[in-house]
């Protein structure tokens, strides 16, 4: 196997690693919009606590939906990124100002953008790792 073929299967792998790790995330923030526009029982208390009225679920589950579609489609992808990083943000602002664990929002950030960086060389090369 010459150079160039072994340099495809990598990236063949690289691209679809990618997109198992977008997965995650994208199945989490669309099942989050979605439950922000059905407004299950229980929600409101949900709200409530973190002290936001029940008025603003289904503007931030649109807003949420939308990020994640942008994220999804490739020619929008780093634009959906930097707009869920905000969103994500925000999320984490709001459970440390409740003094609840925190660390999910972060870690799906972490996710969405290690799974745009394997499967985006763009932002491969605007952040080259070191072998």
């Amino acid at each position: 196997m010459d150079l160039d073929s072994q340099s495809k299967v990598e990236s063949k792998k690289m691209i679809w690693a990618g997109r198992v790790m977008s997965a995650l995330p994208v199945l989490l923030l669309l099942f989050s919009g979605v439950m922000k526009l059905a407004q299950p029982a229980g929600m409101a208390e949900g709200f409530t606590h973190l002290g936001y009225p029940l008025s603003v679920a289904v503007p931030l589950g649109i807003v949420e939906i939308a990020c994640t579609v942008l994220y999804i489609v490739p020619q929008t992808s780093v634009l959906g990124a930097i707009l869920l990083t905000g969103y994500l943000g925000g999320a984490t602002a709001t459970h440390l100002r409740v003094e609840e664990a925190f660390f999910a929002p972060i870690a799906v950030g972490v996710l969405v953008w290690g799974g745009l960086f394997l499967r985006d060389a763009r932002i491969r090369a605007l952040i080259p790792l070191k072998k």
